[in-house]
């Protein structure tokens, strides 16, 4: 996942999004009840959307360049991987226009970067940090120096898991992403059933030949 242009994303489009929401709050013909079921599954859509991203079952990396503002740090936020050129700027930028953030930085940077006063810092003065303090901190896992060796690394990382069982790398996103979540011995039993049957693949028999026979493995789609 990667972005054209001077930015990754300024953020969102502020006169889409005011046109929308006016469209509800000021419908007379609606009560309060009614505006707030409205708004309810707009913020659902919105939230929907982000969370795809960690939803899909393939590894998503994003290489970012310039700024990575508001809606965008959440859009990074969801990917498995992140990369950034020095370039780069992140904010959590929502309470700068009078919201509290709600499609997922608020839910997912804490443990993404593990330092809870430095992640509220973030969020309560909408304040810049580059690339550089990122890498410091968690929030990305390698900084680059310029837009392109950003995105050439991600898309040689893309080839590099791409080479690999998909039965393997789509348990190991599945697994890592329930972890999170849970107990670890509620995320033991996890990945128990579900190798139950994924250790029943060909991908298995076929990886242990390659590695007998010094060979690079083949992996059918999945």
């Amino acid at each position: 996942m990667s972005a054209a242009g001077k930015s990754f994303c300024a953020g969102i489009n502020l006169k889409a999004g005011s046109d929308q929401l006016s469209a509800i709050v000021h419908n007379n013909t609606l009560d309060t009840g009614r505006k707030s079921l409205k708004l309810r599954e707009l913020i659902a859509t919105c939230q929907d959307s982000f969370t795809s991203l960690e939803k899909c079952p393939k590894p998503v990396i994003a290489a970012i360049h310039g700024h990575c503002i508001g809606a965008g740090i959440s859009l990074i936020a969801a990917a498995d991987i992140r990369y950034a050129s020095k370039d780069t700027v992140f904010s959590v930028k929502e309470v700068d226009i009078g919201l509290a953030a709600d499609v997922g930085i608020l839910n997912r940077i804490n443990k993404l970067v593990g330092n809870d006063s430095l992640t509220r810092e973030f969020a309560y003065t909408a304040r810049d940090f580059n690339s550089s303090e990122a890498l410091k901190y968690g929030f990305i896992s390698r900084q680059f120096d310029s837009t392109e060796e950003c995105l050439s690394a991600a898309l040689s990382l893309a080839d590099n898991i791409a080479m690999k069982s998909p039965i393997a790398v789509q348990g190991t996103k599945l697994a890592m992403n329930y972890s999170r979540d849970h107990t670890i011995d509620d995320s033991i039993q996890f990945i128990r059933t579900w190798n139950q049957s994924q250790l029943q693949s060909d991908d298995l028999f076929r990886a242990s030949a390659a590695a007998f026979s010094n060979e690079k493995p083949k992996f059918d789609d999945a």
